[in-house]
């Protein structure tokens, strides 16, 4: 389970500065962040202990490239739901929550319930799962899906 920031613990410049490098490469020795942003080494892997105990860093992953995978399919896929109850709209997340095929999914206002990437080996594997996690879900009442020609940007990287 993921922890939430403290928002009594702001982040202040350095914080800030070093986050910028080591959200783009965590295998960025600290000593080389710390002559960045004039700190030692041993500072910078404080604070970076600190801000991983504090929830700021989440998770320290690999980013992998889908092609090379065999995961060349991207569908954005907007989804409306029935009914907006707490309970269906926890059990809707749930579900999206437990399939593979889901890289990121969010729970939106506005035209849609749910904006959710998927992404998958095929427009046939696509269309499996349409069948699986939105067609037999019992509270999905119509979703639109937007296959990705080509991605321009793509990242988890926030602007410090």
């Amino acid at each position: 389970m993921k922890t939430h920031p403290n928002p009594s613990a702001p982040l202040d410049l350095l914080d800030r500065a070093i986050l910028q490098r080591y959200q783009h490469n965590t295998r960025l020795p600290a000593a080389t962040i710390g002559h960045e942003v004039g700190l030692s080494a041993a500072a910078v892997q404080r604070r970076i202990k600190r801000l991983r105990e504090l929830g700021v860093v989440q998770a320290e992953i690999a980013q992998l490239d889908p092609a090379a995978v065999g995961l060349p399919v991207t569908v954005v896929v907007h989804v409306d739901i029935e009914r907006e109850t707490l309970r269906h709209i926890d059990a809707f997340k749930a579900a999206m929550r437990a399939r593979p095929e889901v890289q990121q999914c969010w729970y939106t206002t506005g035209l849609t319930d749910f904006i959710v990437v998927v992404r998958v080996a095929s427009m046939a594997a696509y269309e499996q799962f349409t069948r699986d996690a939105l067609v037999s879900h019992d509270n999905v009442a119509r979703f639109t899906s937007y296959v990705v020609l080509g991605e321009v940007k793509s990242g988890l990287a926030l602007s410090l």
